[in-house]
């Protein structure tokens, strides 16, 4: 039986994937106002100065922009909670790594946030910063879902090619979301209200790139989870996988629909909110795959 576990252990560990959530929202609004080069230095907003500055010619993009900077390190006091959180309570060595995993991740994060600047938010920078946020949600949707966990051995509740397709379900996702950086790097929203900068690809060729392969994943989901339907696997797998197909279908209805509308940003947003659940989604489909005997 697993050990009932305090409350301040659970408050840390949503929290972190709450903020590690979040902070893609907040990151996507700055590129959507072209607030990225509101603070246009890197570790300090203006030179000789860590804050905003009242002569700034940035206007309220330097708000936005140090608003995000500002969330980030709330984002790294939280990760530090869960660690701690994790090695008091929760002495599983998978769990302890993936804690670590999501601070380290929160610091490279920091950096390359600076990287992004420096370079005036080149897209390849730009796209890299939000694939790392995006696995940062799943070590942290991980660390959530798994938290009651022992150190024993998984087992599975499916078919071995169950899992397998799952894998490259998983697989197809992430080429769907790196595509989808790709999408964003080739349209209007860059970052910069003054000086865009583009991968220089075709926005439409991009998007229907972007579309097909989300059809693939569309075609996965729907695969495992009439697989996971059929099997002898309890009812709560199964359910994992509903909500994993749910959360696609809104995410592409969104993603047509901002398409069709010529991208406006709240739609964007709310994309790239649809990306990060979408992440947390799939972690919990695949735990759901097995179990944990008890030791």
């Amino acid at each position: 039986m697993s050990v009932p576990l305090p409350r301040a252990h659970r408050i840390v560990l949503l929290a972190n994937l709450v903020a590690q959530v979040a902070i893609i929202v907040t990151g996507g609004l700055v590129r959507l106002t072209g607030s990225g080069l509101g603070c246009p230095t890197w570790p300090e907003c203006v030179p000789g100065s860590y804050r905003p500055v009242p002569e700034q010619e940035e206007g309220f993009h330097k708000i936005i922009e140090f608003g995000n900077r500002t969330l980030t390190g709330a984002l790294g006091i939280i990760a530090v909670l869960a660690v701690v959180a994790v090695w008091r309570w929760t002495p599983v060595r998978r769990l302890r790594i993936a804690a670590v995993i999501v601070l380290v991740g929160v610091v490279f994060q920091a950096l390359l946030g600076g990287v992004t600047v420096l370079t005036e938010l080149h897209p390849v920078t730009v796209a890299a910063h939000f694939l790392v946020s995006a696995g940062l949600v799943a070590v942290a949707a991980y660390l959530w879902f798994a938290r009651t966990e022992s150190e024993g051995t998984p087992t599975l509740l499916v078919p071995a090619v169950v899992r397998r397709v799952a894998w490259v379900t998983c697989a197809v996702g992430a080429a769907v979301l790196t595509l989808g950086t790709v999408v964003t790097g080739s349209g209007p929203h860059s970052g910069d209200a003054d000086t865009p900068a583009r991968f220089g690809f075709d926005p439409r060729t991009i998007s229907w790139l972007h579309a097909d392969t989300v059809m693939l994943f569309v075609g996965l989901v729907v695969a495992v989870w009439l697989a996971t339907r059929l099997s002898s696997a309890p009812p709560g797998v199964a359910r994992a996988w509903r909500d994993v197909l749910l959360v696609t279908l809104a995410q592409g209805a969104i993603g047509y629909v901002q398409y069709l509308t010529d991208l406006p940003e709240v739609l964007v947003l709310a994309h790239m909110l649809g990306a990060a659940l979408l992440v947390v989604a799939l972690t919990r489909g695949m735990l759901a795959l097995r179990t944990i005997a008890q030791e």
